[in-house]
């Protein structure tokens, strides 16, 4: 292949990060794996295939069968990156993956990479007008196209899009160019001035702002946040958000209202605890690093309290180690999600809330 337009393929296993050297990129697409024939299943490199729509039959690359490949040496350095994991979750250090574009100036920008599901350059004569605003025909539904401020569509060549999608329906959003992926302690420092904009923080060794995914999207589809069968109903669970990062209560909290939950944030542990002591809530979120108190210490003075000892608590946190799962187990925890796992969080609370949504149910129907 040509060396100076290959492709990597940049792929972690545990802490093992590695690149795959590759031809070319075409599309990302949905896909059921099938089980390997018996006579294939001895090669390591390959976990399955599958059939796409064209009739073609693809293998599935395996990255652990790559790892291993790899040799004891990678084994060993797993066994390395899952105690310093251990240590950093003790130590408060976090990390957030980040995608950092360009869009209406040389200034940069990011986004968490969690909340993006893809990334894609679309030719701009695929962009079309209708209705007043930007759209594009994308895997077989019309895409509202949002861009931001400063940036002009193209009209030739390939326009960069960040698509964000939820319950089936996609925005894209028009950015001038993708720049790269870094992982980042993300700190913001200096708050928002202008609407879409988080704030200021400090990435790869540059003033960047962070944008408000959440201004933007309802900018595609108006009732993105308060779809009528999102809305909270006077019975709806209740949730206590405690994080010391403004970015994410900001971000965390939309999301679970526009899941049907009744919110209330709290910026640290002691005012978390205030607030469970003044009003009873269906489950605890709450981030595992913060200062004063921390996640672990703040579950268990909530499991000390024969007041809050039954209420379901779940933690945060952007590192997910064995070692990390453990201590929250040892501390109270009922489940444990990434930070930007959205449908992962969704799921945990509503496993936890289904006892509470039950018992009130049959309240209800007595007092009926």
């Amino acid at each position: 292949s040509d060396p100076e337009n290959g492709f990597i393929v940049v792929t972690q296993v545990g802490s093992q990060t590695f690149g795959i050297v590759v031809d070319g990129v075409f599309h990302t697409e949905e896909i059921v794996v099938k089980p390997m024939s018996t006579k294939l299943r001895h090669i390591d490199m390959f976990s399955g295939n599958t059939i796409l729509g064209d009739g073609a039959v693809i293998m599935i690359i395996d990255p652990n069968g790559i790892a291993k490949a790899l040799g004891a040496a990678g084994s060993s350095a797993h066994g390395m990156g899952d105690e310093a994991a251990g240590h950093h979750i003790g130590s408060g250090e976090q990390t957030t993956s980040l995608l950092v574009f360009r869009a209406g100036s040389s200034q940069p920008k990011a986004v968490p990479l969690g909340l993006v599901t893809r990334l894609e350059e679309l030719p701009a004569d695929k962009i079309e007008f209708s209705n007043g605003r930007y759209m594009v025909q994308y895997r077989e539904q019309l895409m509202p196209l949002v861009a931001m401020e400063g940036v002009t569509i193209a009209s030739q060549g390939a326009q960069p899009i960040l698509v964000f999608a939820d319950d089936g329906r996609s925005m894209g959003l028009v950015v001038d160019e993708i720049i790269d992926i870094v992982e980042e302690r993300l700190n913001i420092e200096v708050g928002g001035s202008s609407s879409g904009i988080l704030g200021s923080a400090v990435i790869k060794g540059q003033a960047t702002e962070v944008i408000d995914v959440g201004h933007f999207l309802p900018m595609a589809f108006a009732d993105w946040f308060t779809r009528k069968e999102m809305k909270p109903s006077l019975h709806s669970q209740s949730v206590l958000l405690v994080d010391d990062s403004a970015f994410f209560r900001n971000m965390l909290a939309p999301v679970l209202k526009a899941a049907g939950y009744r919110v209330r944030t709290a910026p640290t542990a002691q005012e978390g605890l205030a607030a469970l002591r003044a009003q009873s809530f269906d489950v605890i979120l709450t981030d595992i690093e913060m200062p004063d108190m921390n996640g672990f210490e703040f579950a268990e003075v909530v499991r000390s309290d024969n007041n809050l000892a039954a209420t379901p608590i779940i933690g945060l946190s952007a590192l997910v180690s064995p070692a990390a799962i453990e201590r929250g187990r040892q501390a109270g925890f009922h489940d444990y999600v990434a930070k930007f796992d959205r449908p992962g969080l969704i799921a945990a609370l509503k496993e936890q809330t289904a006892g509470a949504a039950g018992a009130s149910e049959l309240s209800r129907a007595a007092a009926a």
